[in-house]
């Protein structure tokens, strides 16, 4: 009898404190392992992406590290980015790693889920009455949009008051394809959940984002029990402040649902909590996705034990549950950190005064609460 293949997860911790929280979320994985579920660790050389790729390959994604990405079943990313190479052509910045990497996966569905639960209320910015009971997912487009759009550069004004000095230029597009594949996302997600998508563009003055609103709206029409609304982007920004329980499903493009994502992420008191899920068509390709904190390097904190790992054990989590179809084990994780958040357990980002110093721990103490917690409740 054929022995069945395990699982193959590729780690790609990158730089700043993407080593460190990548780390936390590692040894959560292995602490799960055991009968019923293993896997197979692929590891990339510490220089294999972003910045320090760059440094000794000349970019930030080799093709080694692509293929390997590609030969996994789930990659687990930490982050890249460093001013150093701000300087540097656009093709050669840490951040392109990236869009290398989602367009060689083909993933163009980022899912970011945000939830408030009591112990966590008090770290919101906003009034705990407000955020109590926040539970919304963000399902925002990653391929197409001014980010990606052709053409874009710099070049002379040709004419006008400003002529003959320099401009900046993107060309914000979108095909009927890339919005009702991401569509299709949001209100798939919105029938397992409260039923409600809200659709952010704005069409009262851009051509793409009128097409993103037709293409929503048919799309809409395949799943009656989903109510559709549209808000421009400014209207739902103000809405995510002022009133974020009425969202469910917030599905936007790439420029808005960047902004609004990481907007939707600070209710929680903290970017170092959320965890984005990157999905694309599962029957395309091996690689089922790459799971991420989403939060930046923090170089000014790299190496000192003090970034928050949850949202990579969390991102670990949404690994589980979307790639390797284990929705138990990713429970299991999910429930882990809220039990350890419970407990009082409180890196430097989260913590507050009255956080006893015994609480206050560091990059691997937080680690440390969260495999205790998952090892006790087997």
């Amino acid at each position: 009898m054929a022995t069945q293949r395990l699982p193959r997860i590729a780690f790609l911790p990158g730089e700043g404190v993407g080593p460190e929280v990548v780390a936390q979320a590692r040894r959560v994985l292995y602490a799960l392992r055991g009968p019923g579920f293993d896997f197979e660790a692929l590891d990339a050389p510490p220089n294999a992406v972003g910045a320090l790729a760059t440094d000794a390959w000349g970019e930030p994604l080799p093709p080694a590290t692509l293929a390997l990405a590609q030969s996994a079943d789930a990659v687990l990313f930490g982050s890249v980015g460093d001013p150093r190479h701000d300087h540097l052509p656009v093709h050669l910045r840490p951040e392109r790693a990236i869009l290398g990497l989602r367009r060689g996966l083909g993933l163009y569905a980022s899912l970011r889920h945000i939830a408030i639960t009591g112990p966590l209320e008090a770290l919101s910015p906003l009034k705990a009455e407000r955020v109590r009971g926040v539970d919304l997912l963000v399902v925002r487009e990653l391929d197409g949009d001014a980010y990606t759009g052709q053409a874009k550069g710099q070049r002379p004004v040709p004419d006008g008051p400003f002529a003959g000095q320099a401009e900046g230029f993107d060309t914000m597009r979108y095909a009927e394809g890339e919005v009702r594949r991401v569509a299709h996302v949001a209100f798939r997600a919105a029938a397992s959940r409260r039923a409600l998508v809200t659709s952010v563009d704005k069409a009262n003055v851009l051509e793409s984002s009128r097409l993103w609103r037709r293409v929503v709206t048919e799309v809409s029409r395949d799943y009656p029990q989903v109510t559709l609304r549209h808000l421009y982007a400014d209207n739902a920004a103000m809405a995510l402040i002022a009133q974020p329980r009425d969202f469910d499903v917030l599905l936007a493009g790439n420029l808005f649902g960047d902004i609004l994502s990481d907007a939707a992420s600070v209710l929680t008191g903290s970017i170092g909590l959320p965890a984005a899920a990157l999905l694309g068509d599962a029957q395309a390709q091996r690689c089922q996705g790459l799971f991420e904190a989403g939060h930046g390097t923090a170089l000014d904190i790299a190496g000192r034990d003090q970034a928050n790992p949850v949202a990579c054990i969390r991102a670990a989590a949404l690994l589980l549950r979307h790639a390797l179809q284990r929705p138990d084990l990713a429970q299991r994780v999910e429930h882990a950190v809220d039990a350890a958040l419970a407990a009082g357990w409180r890196t430097a980002d989260i913590a507050q005064p009255g956080t006893p110093p015994a609480l206050r721990v560091g990059t691997r103490g937080m680690g440390d609460a969260v495999v205790r917690h998952l090892l006790s409740n087997k």
